[in-house]
């Protein structure tokens, strides 16, 4: 951080542990508002507020976007993002499938919030830790579109079919 080689803003020292640093979570979540997801098509989002002062119960058999109220990231360093392991206990879980980030993105991420059972969350909790990592070999910085995002991002559904293609396309 002193180097100006981690971004982390805004900053907290008292959230920093031995190997990794705390995040929270911002005030916004949003969650599919279709019945059944595809993969091949933009979903309809609806947008939740959690309100500050009684937080917002997240329910099972559905996945939250949220954001972290951090920006996060490096030029240097490949940031890695996880969930609390006590709130994992009571039953909640965060990136799942994106837990590596990528070298010269520093945004808001995104977090895939899935509850086992109903939990309340509140804004501004922590409910992760990120910890960054030393790329080895040749570095690529990240020119995604993800890369500048401060909202909970929704899927892309232009992966999805281009990934759908390719598997059809190979298949005999």
């Amino acid at each position: 951080m002193d180097a100006g080689d981690i971004c982390i803003d805004p900053f907290e020292p008292s959230m920093t542990n031995p190997n990794s640093h705390n995040y929270r979570l911002s005030p916004v979540l949003r969650v599919i508002a279709d019945e059944v997801a595809n993969p091949r098509s933009q979903p309809e989002l609806e947008e939740i507020h959690i309100p500050e002062d009684s937080g917002y119960v997240l329910h099972p058999g559905r996945v939250y976007l949220g954001t972290t109220m951090e920006r996060i990231g490096s030029d240097h360093y490949v940031p890695s993002l996880i969930g609390r392991s006590s709130l994992g206990r009571l039953g909640m879980f965060l990136q799942i499938s994106a837990d590596l980030g990528q070298l010269g993105a520093v945004h808001q991420w995104t977090l895939e919030i899935v509850a086992t059972q109903s939990i309340r969350v509140y804004s501004g909790m922590i409910v992760g830790q990120v910890s960054f990592w030393r790329p080895s070999g040749g570095r690529i910085p990240y020119q995604g579109h993800y890369g500048t995002r401060s909202d909970p991002a929704p899927w892309n559904p232009k992966i999805a079919t281009g990934l759908a293609q390719t598997v059809r396309g190979g298949a005999s």
